[in-house]
């Protein structure tokens, strides 16, 4: 068998797919270790190899990602490190014994905890050396440090590895959709510093869509011994019924190879959520490429500053801002979703804000860290918003990130500024996002979120304790007409009206049919109802929202269409035609209606709005 670095010099090779969450699919249990299966369930690893090796995967990953002393020990197998490592590199072995597959021995990040106690460098030396060693001693061909989010750590694990061995090394990180890692270093920068450390391979996976990696590479030069590999997640996941689940179709995925290979990728396989059909897509694609050798990439104008200040409309303060339910008994109502910045510069944000409010919005809608991405607290947004422009906040509140005590601090505070909408989510969890590593809270859902906001309106807290005053808010909820089971979405939405909800905001609805479905469904229930509607701006929008987004699901009709658009001009058209009919229906039945900004694109909804 060649070697696999003058293979990926000659063409471009496939890698497999995910191994945790396939093996989840197949019947593993959450709760349990999964590299613990590679002793007590070797039968299922194997299939997971021999699947992906039939799809056409030629570097298979063995099942061993977690394998070292401290995650082992959550478990109580930290004895068994060498054993579990050596074991998972041998069932590969033997899986695939007489195929031309190359193993690759899988090594993550410690990610320790602080009650993982104090580790010095040396210490965490040899934690990465007892788990690479077993796995070279178990006859991999290569190893893969991979979904490494700190750069020192990985230099770390890679100069490990490079004390060890010689054979080829794979070094991935875990860099979020704008670019950067936990540690700080922008990916270009990261890249550098790991190909003049001496690694063999960079690239990405664990954090990142297809789309996202696309965007990702389009950073980075290419020379002609570059070689780079990608391996993008399914999407984001939705966790349903106690499971994480990815929509990105094994066809977009193919779609998306191309796109990858132009950028430079000469390493591509799936990460969180792809399967063997994933693999099996990408093939016969990949045999028709070539590597591209020299890419080099354009200088960007940096964006010129805008001085909101010049141009805001100042308004005082409210004490109490006036009810867009009451709004909706005179006229009908636009609210405007706009995300705060994923940064510290406001301007984009507050200009958008004010064109909105001039274009007839009610009320510009906030959301807090929407699939669990980091951007500036949108209550500090709100109140920016509410100075400089004048305009009614409506705040999403989720219980992702704050414990119950965290969570009513919130309430009362949004209380005393004087904010009165708010709409309760559960919030999308943390693994999710750009910090995956976070801690998701849940000390409450969505529902339990309802009843405290009633509680304080009422004038107590979770423990019944008088405040001394109540709280005047008007309680959203959500729902999602896209779901599978419809019936289930609507006995949960009848279970937070019970609880107090007051209106209701959906996700977007990209289908006439689809919207007419969901006004029969909703209207009976006798409460305001805002139908999300979300401008499309291109096929590939369209495409990432239906495969990466969870919740959000588009028509194969209306892709089709967007797909044939002669330019990306003509598809923001097709879009905007098409949330014009949803809107129409929307306010025609409810006299109300949600439009979602895209991509921070303000100049769309004005346009809806107008």
């Amino acid at each position: 068998m060649a070697n696999l670095l003058d293979l990926l010099n000659e063409r471009i090779v496939l890698g497999d797919g995910a191994t945790g969450t396939y093996l989840y699919e197949l019947g593993a249990p959450l709760s349990h270790c999964l590299e613990e299966l590679n002793v007590t369930k070797p039968e299922l690893v194997t299939r997971v190899y021999r699947e992906y090796a039939d799809a056409g995967a030629q570097v298979i990953e063995t099942n061993s990602f977690g394998a070292n002393r401290i995650r082992l020990a959550r478990f109580g197998l930290e004895h068994q490190v060498s054993e579990i490592n050596w074991r998972a590199a041998r069932v590969a072995r033997d899986a695939l014994k007489g195929r031309d597959v190359f193993i690759g021995g899988s090594v993550g990040p410690l990610t320790l905890r602080p009650a993982d106690g104090e580790y010095s460098v040396d210490d965490r030396k040899e934690l990465f050396r007892e788990q690479i060693g077993a796995l070279l001693d178990g006859g991999c061909d290569l190893i893969f440090l991979e979904t490494f989010a700190d750069l020192d750590e990985l230099r770390l694990a890679l100069n490990v590895f490079q004390n060890l061995t010689n054979i080829p090394v794979v070094t991935s990180l875990a860099v979020s959709e704008e670019g950067r890692l936990l540690s700080g270093e922008a990916f270009p920068e990261a890249v550098k510093i790991l190909r003049e450390a001496g690694a063999d391979i960079v690239g990405i996976n664990g954090t990142c869509g297809p789309q996202a990696c696309v965007h990702l590479l389009s950073k980075l030069a290419v020379q002609e011994d570059d070689l780079l590999s990608v391996y993008p997640n399914a999407g984001k996941p939705e966790f349903y019924e106690g499971r994480f689940n990815y929509a990105a179709s094994a066809a977009y995925f193919a779609a998306m190879v191309p796109l990858w290979v132009e950028e430079g990728a000469r390493l591509i396989g799936g990460d969180y959520g792809t399967r063997p059909e994933h693999i099996a897509a990408m093939a016969p694609i990949l045999r028709e490429l070539k590597p591209v050798r020299i890419k080099k990439i354009a200088a960007t104008a940096p964006r010129p500053r805008i001085d909101i200040a010049e141009s805001a409309v100042v308004s005082s303060v409210p004490k109490e801002e006036s009810s867009i339910l009451d709004l909706l008994k005179q006229r009908p109502v636009s609210i405007v979703e706009l995300d705060s910045p994923k940064n510290l510069s406001m301007d984009k944000f507050l200009t958008g804000a004010k064109a909105l409010k001039e274009a007839g919005a009610a009320a510009v809608t906030l959301a807090d860290n929407s699939l669990a991405i980091l951007r500036v607290s949108n209550v500090a947004a709100a109140i920016r918003m509410r100075e400089e422009v004048g305009v009614t906040a409506l705040l999403h509140l989720a219980c992702r990130d704050r414990n119950l005590l965290g969570l009513q601090s919130e309430i009362m505070g949004l209380g005393t500024l004087g904010f009165r909408h708010v709409l309760a989510l559960t919030g999308d969890p943390a693994k999710v996002g750009d910090h995956p590593g976070a801690t998701s809270v849940y000390d409450v859902n969505s529902l339990g979120l309802i009843k405290l906001l009633v509680g304080m309106n009422r004038g107590v807290n979770a423990v019944g304790r008088p405040l001394q005053g109540q709280t005047k808010f008007i309680i959203g909820c959500a729902f999602n007409p896209n779901a599978l089971n419809l019936d289930s979405q609507v006995k949960k939405l009848e279970s937070k009206l019970a609880a107090g909800a007051q209106y209701v905001m959906t996700q977007p609805v990209f289908d006439l049919d689809l919207a007419r479905k969901t006004v029969a469904r909703l209207k009976p229930l006798g409460v305001p109802v805002f139908l999300g509607v979300m401008p499309l701006l291109s096929s590939r929008n369209a495409e990432f929202l239906h495969n990466e987004v969870p919740g959000i699901k588009i028509a194969e009709a209306l892709r089709e269409r967007l797909r044939h658009a002669a330019d990306d001009k003509v598809a923001t058209q097709i879009g905007l035609e098409v949330a014009r009919e949803v809107r129409d229906v929307a306010l025609e039945a409810f006299r109300g209606v949600y439009l979602i900004t895209p991509f921070l694109r303000y100049e769309v909804s004005v346009e809806m709005l107008r």
